[in-house]
Order: C-alpha cells, then sequence, then structure tokens
C-alpha cells in the first residue's frame, strides 16, 4: 500500500480542533472526559493537549475529584489566545465590541461617525477605541467583521450599495483592510442578526429559517443548511423590493456608481418604519419611533389590536412569498417592530400567512438577550474566523 506521509499530520491536526471546539463549547474538561467525548485514547488525547500547552492554547484550570485515583487536571482555553473585533455601522452611529476567544465581550464602544468625512477613518477610530478600553493591541485581533446594512457582494467582499450609507461603496473593503493592516470581513447587518439568533436566540439547532427584520428599513436573512444563503450578487434577502398587490411598484432602482437605488414601492413602503408610524397614528398611537408605536398598541389592550393586525397582513404577503420559494419551517420576526409585537404579532402572522399560503410555518419572535443583536452577531462570525486561525497549519 502506498505510504501518505501526510496523514498523521492531518489526524492531528482534526484531533486539536476537536479537542478545541469541544472545550469552547463546554468549558473546562478532564482528559478522560475529552476522550470520551472525541473518542480519543487517553494516550492520544494526552498528547492532543500537550500540543495544544506548547502552543499556548489551553492551560490547566483546576482538579476534579475522581474514584480511587489521584484529581483529574482540569484544562480550560486561553481566554487571551485570541483577540476579535466586531462592528456594526449605520448612519447615527458605528458601535464596536472586542471579545475573548471564548466570546466575552471585553470592551464595547459607540462612536459618531458624523465627525469623519472618510468612513475608513470612523471604523478606524471605533477599533481603536474598543481595544483601548479591553487593553489590548489592534495586532493581536484575529478577526475583524463590520455589519452594514445594503448589498455584499460574496465573491468580492466589498460593499455594492448602502441605501443609508453613500460612503460605503466598491473600494472600501480593500481601503479597510489597507488602514487596519488585516484582512477585513463586511457582511449586511441582517445576516449576522440571523448568526446571533442561530447561536443564542429563538433558531438555536435549527438549520433552515428565515429572519425578518422589520425596523428602519426591511431586511430578510435566509439560512439554508446551517449556512447563509446570500445569492450570486448578495441581494437575497432584498425583500423590501417585493412586489406586493395595492402598492405601486419599485421604480428606478437601477445601482450605478455614485447613484443610489430608490426605495419608493413595494413591500417596503407597507412595513418600513415610517410606514408603520404612520398606520399606528391613524389608529391613534403616536410615539417617537415604529417600535414604541407598537409597544404603545400592545399596553392598549383590545384598543391596540387592530392595529396588530394591520401589521401582521401587511408582514405576511413577505413571509408567504418567501415559504412558498423555500418552505423555512421557522420564520423569526425581529428588528424594532418584530421585538416590540412580541408573541402576539409572531401569532397574527402564522395565522395570516396560513389563510393566503399552502405553507404555515413556525413564527416566532427574536430571543437573543442582546441590545445589540447585529453587533452580536458581528462578533460570532470573527470568532470562527480566528478559531480557524488558531489551529492553521
Amino acid at each position: 500500500m502506498e505510504r501518505r506521509p501526510g496523514v498523521p499530520r492531518l489526524l492531528r491536526e482534526i484531533n486539536d480542533r476537536a479537542a478545541l471546539d469541544l472545550l469552547l463549547a463546554t468549558g473546562p474538561m478532564t482528559r478522560g472526559q475529552i476522550g470520551d467525548l472525541t473518542g480519543l485514547s487517553k494516550v492520544t488525547a494526552s498528547q492532543t493537549l500537550s500540543r495544544l500547552e506548547e502552543r499556548g492554547l489551553v492551560e490547566v484550570v483546576g482538579t476534579q475529584a475522581g474514584g480511587r485515583g489521584p484529581n483529574a487536571a482540569l484544562y480550560s482555553v486561553i481566554a487571551s489566545s485570541a483577540y476579535v473585533a466586531g462592528l456594526e455601522v449605520g448612519p447615527e452611529r458605528i458601535s464596536s465590541a472586542v471579545a475573548d476567544i471564548h466570546g466575552h465581550t471585553i470592551a464595547e464602544i459607540t462612536v459618531d461617525p458624523k465627525g469623519h468625512e472618510d468612513p475608513v477613518a470612523a471604523v478606524h477610530e471605533a477599533i481603536v477605541k474598543a481595544c483601548r478600553g479591553a487593553k489590548v493591541g489592534l495586532s493581536r485581533l484575529r478577526g475583524v467583521v463590520i455589519g452594514t446594512p445594503g448589498v455584499v457582494d460574496p465573491r468580492s467582499g466589498d460593499v455594492r450599495f448602502s441605501f443609508d450609507l453613500p460612503g460605503w461603496h466598491e473600494g472600501i473593503h480593500g481601503a479597510l483592510a489597507g488602514d487596519l493592516r488585516r484582512e477585513v470581513t463586511i457582511e449586511n447587518d441582517v445576516n449576522l442578526a440571523a448568526i446571533a439568533e442561530r447561536a443564542d436566540g429563538a433558531a438555536q439547532g435549527v438549520d433552515d429559517f428565515v429572519l425578518l427584520w422589520a425596523s428602519r428599513g426591511l431586511g430578510l436573512a435566509v439560512m439554508l443548511g446551517g449556512r447563509l444563503h446570500r445569492g450570486r450578487s448578495g441581494s437575497a434577502g432584498e425583500i423590501g423590493y417585493l412586489p406586493v398587490p395595492g402598492v405601486p411598484l419599485p421604480e428606478d432602482i437601477r445601482n450605478e456608481p455614485g447613484r443610489l437605488p430608490s426605495l419608493a414601492g413595494g413591500l417596503q413602503s407597507l412595513v418600513s418604519a415610517e410606514a408603520v408610524a404612520e398606520l399606528a397614528q391613524g389608529y391613534g398611537f403616536a410615539a417617537s419611533s415604529a417600535g414604541e408605536c407598537v409597544s404603545v398598541a400592545m399596553a392598549a389592550g383590545e384598543r391596540g389590536e387592530p392595529l396588530l393586525d394591520e401589521i401582521a397582513q401587511r408582514l405576511a404577503l413577505g413571509v408567504a412569498a418567501v415559504c412558498v420559494i423555500l418552505d423555512p419551517g421557522l420564520v423569526v420576526l425581529a428588528g424594532e417592530v418584530g421585538r416590540a409585537g412580541g408573541h402576539a404579532l409572531a401569532s397574527r402572522v402564522e395565522e395570516a400567512v396560513a389563510r393566503i399560503c399552502p405553507v404555515r410555518p413556525q413564527v416566532g419572535t427574536t430571543t437573543v438577550n442582546e441590545r445589540n443583536p447585529v453587533l452580536r452577531g458581528a462578533v460570532l462570525a470573527a470568532l470562527d474566523q480566528a478559531r480557524e486561525e488558531l489551529l492553521a497549519p
């Protein structure tokens, strides 16, 4: 039989990755526990832990009492073995967080982008301030993920257009990487919210689901087989442009350099924050934001039910269109409107979809226990990159 000298090295890498992933997922464990859960022998588990210790990735953090023999050493991943940064960029603010390899946020800051004409300078300030707050040098970051509204080309990693951020355009990806002197990933903000939902929210353990983000704008993230579906050009989920009955068609949506597409018409005109606030005012509920309008209606009891019914019927038009094509099984309502509406709105959407669509998905509300799920999703995406890099040959 032909010998394959690369196999032992490959097996070591597989064993190291399995042990590291297990420790990151479950916390401190003994050598025996790692062996039992990975299928490694005691000798192989010991060799694996020794290699990880030599690379400065794991350490002994205590002992666990066993049977008749001596106490067993407890191993844990060293928190400082890698750091990552996640950012959410919007027209009003840039939020940045630095986390350790366990995903624990060490520092989080917000800066006002209005003082910077150049978006690269604004991002640089946000990352540097977060690193300073975490007492972590910029050079120690092993992953940087930035969430923005708009379309990101999955092939180039560049921003094709962003309606709210005219300074973010093709070429910004390279400019950011050059400024920070490291690889940078730009991702659609709603996609990042879906990553957070699958890790910490209503879609835990669910491989096929969609997340409908109803806030100032309208967006959809599609998760199929546990992976984000972005489409060929990155435009999958631009549900605001969906033509719906009784509403003018979106017009003049050409995407040309120096020119942003219009968001007039389509589903966006029915359930954007502006549309929801205007609708709520017609029902006698006024507040400073669409989410607060929904919250006021919820608190009003029976008097607020007609408004919730109307919002649900409008959202159902988009949900039904998605479900007859993808049949995801689970739809998560997120964003300020989805979160404020809670179960009352989600159940109404589920019933409205069942009336107009042969597919009846489960419709739920986001349960991500974070005030900024986009930022959390950016951190989680950066952690995936960092963990891959830690064990890179």
